[in-house]
């Protein structure tokens, strides 16, 4: 157990019957040395800056006055308060030392009661002011880091916007240059480009949610969307990436499910896309993914819908399943692993997926492949 730390006292006076009077009221609770020079009194201050200095008035060489003056001078020692000692009974001298900084009065002969007071009373102050300087200091630097990260976030938003316009440029070419028909020998470039433009964009989406979330920015977009057409629409994205690897996609949507819906189809989109893209990101060539929605509750004004996504991949290990919706984690970390990202996507699907009033969790094991399942509340078309 460590012992607390004494704060340090000064005791400066020529009388050595003072300074031992002193020392004796004061060292059990407190590190006391002394000096007898006026001059080393105040080298001794610079030195060791002790928390209190207890300076007699009448000094050889330098009075009390002279060496609080010359203290009050010093850039390393004029914070550190000073207690006079004096057996003057006068209104003007005490007047005097208040005028030159003098924190309190200590009068001969000692009270010992009233000398640890007086010296406890500048303690105090000292830790008082400690306390305040580190609250301002937090105060200001929890100000400087709002301010960094508004910045930050209008950088993000600023910046995905700029690149979010070439790539949708670009893949709204390629989509024009399919309807006119493609020659097959640029063909196969053509679809790489696709979806090279497509991760880019989830990309880009994934880091401004993210940036939003982090500064509570980000907030749903209710709108009425019809799911089987954005399915369709992930299914045909996600799909160019399958076939690419020769993946057979299961695709199992239950009829219950009413149409339209309110709700963030674009975050729901996200979500979906991000388990899909993982689940033909981890599966080998010729593997198999099945993808199902089903109705879990209905009422008058909302339903509950589960997704479930199982691939036969590579596996989540126990270890890795505990923090996998971390962010910047990923199942293949290190420098040797095979596969792309930037460990965000699960992260920010979990997110989202709470803010729809549902949940996420993965059943897996490693080498037999994965189950990541997650619920979403929705609201019914009145």
């Amino acid at each position: 157990m460590n012992t607390p730390k004494k704060n340090k006292i000064l005791i400066v006076d020529d009388e050595k019957s003072n300074i031992i009077a002193l020392t004796n009221i004061l060292n059990t609770e407190y590190k006391v040395y002394a000096v007898r020079d006026s001059r080393e009194a105040i080298e001794t201050a610079e030195e060791d800056m002790p928390d209190v200095i207890l300076l007699d008035i009448i000094m050889p060489e330098m009075d009390g006055y002279e060496v609080l003056t010359a203290l009050k001078n010093s850039e390393k020692a004029r914070d550190i308060p000073v207690i006079f000692v004096t057996g003057l009974d006068s209104t003007e001298s005490e007047e005097k030392g208040l005028a030159l900084g003098a924190a309190d009065y200590i009068s001969k002969p000692f009270h010992s009661s009233i000398v640890k007071l007086r010296v406890q009373n500048q303690i105090k102050l000292i830790e008082r002011d400690v306390v305040l300087k580190l609250k301002n200091d937090l105060l200001a630097a929890k100000e400087q880091a709002e301010h960094l990260g508004r910045v930050k976030n209008e950088f993000l938003s600023r910046m995905s916007h700029e690149m979010k316009t070439p790539v949708n440029a670009i893949m709204g070419m390629i989509q024009v240059a399919k309807l006119r028909g493609i020659p097959e020998n640029i063909e196969e470039n053509m679809n790489e480009i696709d979806i090279a433009s497509r991760k880019l964009l989830q990309l880009i989406n994934d880091v401004l949610n993210v940036s939003g979330m982090e500064y509570g920015t980000f907030k749903l977009s209710i709108s009425s969307f019809d799911l089987n057409e954005m399915l369709n629409d992930i299914l045909k994205e996600v799909g160019i990436n399958a076939s690419a690897k020769k993946q057979i996609l299961h695709i199992s949507v239950d009829p219950l499910i009413p149409t339209p819906l309110m709700g963030d189809e674009n975050c729901l989109k996200q979500v979906v896309v991000n388990l899909l893209g993982n689940a033909v990101k981890f599966t080998p060539e010729h593997g198999e993914i099945d993808f199902k929605a089903r109705l879990l509750s209905d009422d008058d004004e909302k339903v509950m819908l589960q997704i479930e996504i199982t691939d036969n991949g590579i596996g989540i290990s126990k270890e890795q399943k505990g923090r996998i919706f971390d962010y910047f984690e990923q199942i293949d970390g290190g420098n040797t692993r095979k596969h792309g990202g930037i460990g965000i996507g699960l992260a920010l699907s979990k997110r989202i997926v709470e803010m729809m009033d549902g949940s996420i969790w993965v059943e897996s094991e490693l080498k037999k492949g994965s189950k990541f399942i997650f619920t979403c509340t929705l609201q019914k078309v009145k």
